[in-house]
């Protein structure tokens, strides 16, 4: 596996997965239906900044890191 997400973009997705989780965490009234949605997506997009790989990406050709 190839790394294709770059700095920013892992900052980015970070900072948005652990919004998610702690979103889907939380007890907020009217937040119930998308507790869970908001969680899987949180741990997803937390996995690719961790991983700096995205699946989506390849079938675009998408890379936003820097080329070695």
């Amino acid at each position: 596996m190839a790394k294709n997400v770059g700095g920013i973009d892992r900052i980015i997705r970070a900072v948005v997965g652990i919004g998610l989780i702690c979103y889907a965490m939380s007890n907020l009234p009217g937040a119930e239906d998308w507790m869970v949605p908001a969680g899987v997506v949180g741990f997803i997009v937390l996995l690719t900044a961790i991983f700096g790989f995205c699946p989506a990406y390849l079938p675009f050709g998408i890379k936003t890191c820097k080329a070695k």
